[in-house]
């Protein structure tokens, strides 16, 4: 992850700084014990966004040839609030400064992903107000934009592939296995039913419109 060129709008200690004023102005931030934390896991997550953003073709994850992470885009900032929270968790668990955090990342984007949720390495998010990811199996390259549901029925969450994008509205819910290279529509609803690769899904379960296409449909609609 190092040998990525890496570029952000602001320096690490204003990013440190912007995150700290945040967590004190709405929680009760101890700087003696938590501050440290900020410090010993921010490179640990900023090469988690390096490693991310350098798989994105959005004008706005590159700058001069470089991968660029602008805190003030807050679809950027809330992949990297996720990856803060979650390295802090697997190393301490969960600890209250990681509640904090997924409650700062609730707060900019109106987005619930919890940091326990295991997300891929490289994950995208559009506008994502009003979205929430439970635990789901998610593969590499998943995005989603706003109002989307990842969720149980019964307790059962689905298994996506990769390089599966949900569009505005879309749902998966329950007994669900996504194949790759597969777009969820606008406003469709999977629910315990199979997709397989290589698909758009329009309308809702039982009754889904399923459309195939070639592989390279998809890299081109990414």
């Amino acid at each position: 992850m190092n040998e990525i060129d890496f570029s952000m709008s602001m320096s690490e200690i204003q990013l440190r700084d912007l995150l700290s004023t945040q967590l004190r102005n709405f929680f009760l931030f101890d700087l003696l014990t938590e501050e440290p934390l900020i410090d010993k896991f921010l490179q640990i997550s900023l090469d988690r966004v390096a490693y991310c953003f350098s798989f994105s073709s959005n004008k706005y994850y590159k700058q001069n040839g470089s991968v660029f992470f602008n805190p003030l885009q807050f679809s950027q900032y809330g992949i990297f609030l996720y990856f803060l929270a979650n390295s802090i968790w697997r190393k301490y668990g969960s600890i209250p400064l990681c509640d904090k955090l997924y409650g700062l990342s609730k707060m900019i984007n109106a987005l619930d992903l919890y940091y326990e949720v295991n997300m891929p390495d490289v994950f995208f998010m559009d506008h994502p107000v009003g979205s929430v990811l439970g635990r789901a199996q998610y593969g590499q390259f998943f995005g989603f934009a706003q109002n989307c549901t990842v969720g149980n029925n019964k307790g059962v969450f689905p298994i996506i592939g990769e390089y599966v994008t949900l569009k505005k509205g879309a749902s998966i819910i329950g007994k669900c296995s996504i194949g790759n290279r597969v777009i969820i529509g606008a406003d469709a609803t999977v629910k315990d039913q199979d997709i397989p690769d290589c698909s758009i899904v329009f309308g809702n379960s039982p009754n889904l419109i399923i459309k195939t296409r070639p592989s390279d449909y998809f890299d081109l609609n990414r």
